[in-house]
């Protein structure tokens, strides 16, 4: 008998916490300050928040305000909330390439370096690889780039017509990126190779936006909630319509971040220390995360809550979403157990055909085997406004993404609190 009272009592108390958080959650994060921010973030004079243009400073200044109201501190050891680095644009490159002694066209190697003065051959450091014919290449290639290290990447000439699309690592990469240097050639397992070369570049300013709420009792881990703020600015237009307003991506996962910020500060009890970081250059090739990513330790990070388009409803409809990579960690059952109780159900990513995992601002720490998960309702067969003029506030159920914000502030509790630590991604499974 007292052990059934006990249980009964277990079953009531914990019931009793849900209740409280939900309400906790009901008072702080409501539809009227989401749609506030919402709003502002996706407006017109924000022009589409498009890297290095006004409209993505505006977009800056505004979270910056956000990130002071809730009382963040700021990451940076300066006192500021932007997070400043350099994207290299190549300008001027002198190059010359020779394999076992003979010279390689101009159009059949690409550099990828920060260096501006380059002297590879097979004793200098660089690791040689090969995509020989026959390959999976885009799966192979992937591999490749996922390390942090210099390298020469040889790519059978099988491969001709997909070495043009390699520009696009070329044209413009981190200040801290490592170096790679594309060739294509039917000496996939050169004996030697000898590249030289002198570069200038355009140095280009961008600036994460990052704020913080240091760990009651370990301070030393973190949990980051993360969005991107840029989008695609003033475009082709579509129905006389040329301002692409990013409503859903992604100011609805901006408008999360600040949120749960505000919700995280206010509750004031968080065990490990909390990031909220709003990423620039997403669109253009997740140059912010990337960066971010780099600034911590990934042992120290425990979990990353990446948000990215929860403006709409998704394929189960309301009070739902689903979370990239579900099978890669346990996060995503912690988040569902601590929802027990509520109407919400966070879902397993039903689009991995198309490698969402990493195809977002957490793939960087994902990579490095941090559970960094990215949560989303869009609907990726069929999101009508997706990367268009009409992806606009009204287009969006804000009523609903306010439920999908509290579910993540409730769902994240226990890891925040540290009695949760999600599974690490295997990185030895990466593909």
């Amino acid at each position: 008998m007292r052990l059934f009272k006990s249980v009964l009592l277990l079953f009531f108390s914990a019931g009793t916490i849900v209740v409280q958080a939900q309400s906790a959650l009901d008072k702080i994060i409501t539809e009227k300050e989401v749609s506030r921010i919402e709003n502002i973030l996706a407006a017109d004079d924000m022009q589409g928040r498009r890297v290095f243009t006004p409209g993505i400073e505006k977009a800056a200044g505004f979270i910056i305000d956000e990130f002071k109201r809730a009382g963040l501190q700021t990451l940076e050891a300066n006192g500021s909330y932007r997070q400043n680095f350099m994207m290299l644009k190549p300008e001027h490159v002198t190059a010359g390439l020779q394999i076992d002694g003979n010279e390689i066209p101009a159009t059949h190697f690409l550099i990828r370096s920060p260096e501006k003065s380059l002297n590879i051959n097979e004793n200098s450091g660089y690791t040689a690889v090969a995509i020989p014919a026959g390959t999976d290449f885009f799966s192979h290639l992937l591999r490749l780039l996922q390390a942090n290290h210099n390298q020469i990447i040889f790519i059978d000439t099988a491969y001709a017509k997909y070495f043009p699309r390699l520009t696009y690592f070329s044209r413009q990469f981190l200040q801290n990126a490592a170096s790679t240097v594309f060739v294509l050639t039917d000496q996939t397992h050169p004996e030697h190779f000898n590249l030289k070369a002198q570069q200038t570049f355009t140095e280009i300013p961008l600036s994460n936006i990052v704020g913080i709420l240091p760990g009651k009792k370990l301070p030393n881990e973190y949990v980051i909630f993360s969005g991107h703020y840029d989008h695609l600015g003033i475009g082709k237009p579509v129905n006389g319509d040329s301002l692409y307003n990013g409503a859903n991506d992604d100011a609805a996962g901006t408008t999360a971040v600040i949120m749960l910020a505000k919700y995280y500060a206010r509750l004031n009890n968080h065990v490990r220390t909390l990031v909220f970081a709003a990423f620039t250059a997403e669109e253009i090739g997740e140059y912010g995360s990337a960066y971010f990513s780099e600034q911590f330790n990934p042992d120290a990070v425990k979990a990353m809550f990446n948000i990215e388009m929860i403006g709409t409803e998704s394929k189960w409809g309301t009070n739902s979403a689903y979370i990239t990579g579900f099978d890669k960690t346990d996060m995503g059952q912690i988040m569902q157990h601590n929802l027990q109780g509520t109407p919400f159900t966070f879902y397993p990513d039903p689009y991995t055909e198309q490698n969402l995992f990493y195809r977002s601002d957490n793939a960087t720490l994902a990579k490095k085997g941090v559970p960094a998960h990215t949560i989303s309702t869009s609907k990726m067969d069929n999101e009508p406004n997706y990367h268009k003029p009409s992806d606009e506030v009204k287009t969006l159920n804000l009523s609903n993404m306010t439920a999908i914000i509290r579910a993540i502030a409730l769902s994240a509790q226990s890891i925040v609190n540290g009695e949760d630590t999600p599974t690490r991604v295997d990185t030895t499974q990466l593909r």
